[in-house]
This record gives C-alpha cells, structure tokens and sequence, in this order.
C-alpha cells in the first residue's frame, strides 16, 4: 500500500492546576493566534475534560512541525512552567518522524509510525 499522507499530528496533553486555568487558557488563545498564521498548519485547537487539555494539531510534513516549534517556543515553554506534560504523541510517516526526533528528545514523546490510510 503507497501512503501519501504527509500529515504529521501532534497530541500533547496536559495537566492544568486549576488555580491558574484563566492563565493557561489565555496561553491557549496566544497559542492559536500564531498558529493561525502559519501556511504550513492544517488544523489546531485545544479541548478540555476535566482537568486535563488537549491540544489537537496537524502540520504538512515534519518542516511544518518545525516551522510551529520555532513559532511557539516561548509560549510552550510558558505553558511548560505552569502545566504538567502527561502526555505527548507525534503520528505520521517514519521518514518525516525522523526529521522531528532532534527537537523533541528533551520531552517525554512516543512517535507513532502510519502503517496504512488515506487523507482526503
């Protein structure tokens, strides 16, 4: 099976101390305004349950992964300070994972390689 898809999908999740909640989320709004500006994202939002946030992003390839770190760094490393990381996931092809391995190695990260599917 040919795989086309060069989605890459980012999925961290973290633990928000619910006496600063109104802080992260104006974090979050920081977040998608920049994001919004980038050519190279396909989607980004955040969701909520609880305690716990979501934010779900997509990116054409590994550079616009990349292209999203350097865009965000400050602000991730803002969210970082207040929040605990529980979870993070990147999805896509091996080669384009590959690329994203340097950048991510100091968080906690587990790369999920596709195996089969399309995208529309």
């Amino acid at each position: 099976m040919t795989l086309d898809d060069q989605c890459v999908s980012i999925y961290p999740y973290f633990r928000v101390p619910a006496e600063r909640e109104q802080e992260v989320m104006e974090l979050c709004k920081q977040f998608v305004d920049r994001s919004n500006q980038e050519p190279l994202c396909l989607y980004y939002g955040f969701t909520k349950a609880g305690e716990m946030l979501h934010c779900r992003e997509g990116y054409r390839g590994a550079a616009g992964a990349l292209a999203h770190l350097e865009n965000v760094g400050e602000l991730l490393q803002q969210i970082l300070q207040i929040c605990e990381l529980t979870k993070l996931e990147v999805h896509g092809l091996p080669d384009e994972l590959e690329k994203l391995r340097p950048a991510l190695t100091a968080l906690p990260v587990v790369f999920f390689e596709l195996q089969m599917g399309f995208r529309r």
